[in-house]
């Protein structure tokens, strides 16, 4: 078990990112960020877009890592442009694609099944910048099945890995769009810490 951070959580009623990036995203609030988010088995985050939607059974909550966002191209990239529902520090979730992980935020664990990448589409040189999507390759994130009932929260939070990727899971190319592995170690997966100016806990703009 490890000390890692909710930087960041992202619970949107609506896609934004569809039809051609050339038109833009859809409209909806400037910040979709939330403080507190519930977690129901098996159907994703209350109030998401993905909630309960039997097309993304297995993959009804995002995860990605606050050292893999592209701050190269956008020093203020956040969940905002990516789109993803939980961003973690101190964990590399990208490597450990195949595995059951838990997390606890304070109020008891909440175990999930990583089950595919989560990979970057052409949206992103639109929503964070020109080059975001190859920055994101292989880092984009995962897609995860919760498989328990239970409240995410951001700030200090403890991580888990129950059972490891199966060898061959890993990382893979980016392709599908975003909205719409070797085995590792419990120590493969602690990420570095992230270099100055880099996302800070609930950073805004």
């Amino acid at each position: 078990m490890i000390d890692v951070e909710v930087v960041q959580l992202l619970v949107s009623p609506a896609h934004r990112l569809a039809g051609r990036p050339s038109e833009g995203p859809a409209p909806g609030p400037d910040d979709e960020r939330v403080g507190r988010a519930e977690v129901r088995a098996r159907l994703g985050l209350v109030g998401d877009r993905y909630f309960a939607q039997a097309a993304h059974r297995d993959a009804s909550v995002t995860m990605m890592s606050a050292e893999n966002l592209p701050t190269d191209v956008d020093p203020a990239a956040d969940l905002r442009q990516t789109r993803r529902n939980v961003l973690l520090r101190g964990v590399d979730v990208d490597a450990l694609i195949g595995a059951t992980v838990s997390l606890d935020c304070g109020e008891g664990p909440v175990r999930f099944s990583l089950n595919r990448p989560a990979r970057p589409c052409a949206w992103m040189n639109v929503t964070v910048g020109p080059g975001a999507q190859k920055a994101l390759r292989d880092k984009g994130g995962v897609r995860c099945t919760p498989l328990d009932d239970g409240v995410l929260l951001v700030g200090p939070a403890r991580f888990e890995v129950l059972s490891e990727p199966a060898p061959g899971r890993g990382r893979r190319t980016a392709g599908a769009c975003s909205e719409r592995a070797p085995a590792v170690s419990r120590e493969d997966v602690v990420a570095p810490r992230p270099a100055p100016g880099a996302v800070g806990r609930g950073a805004a703009t």
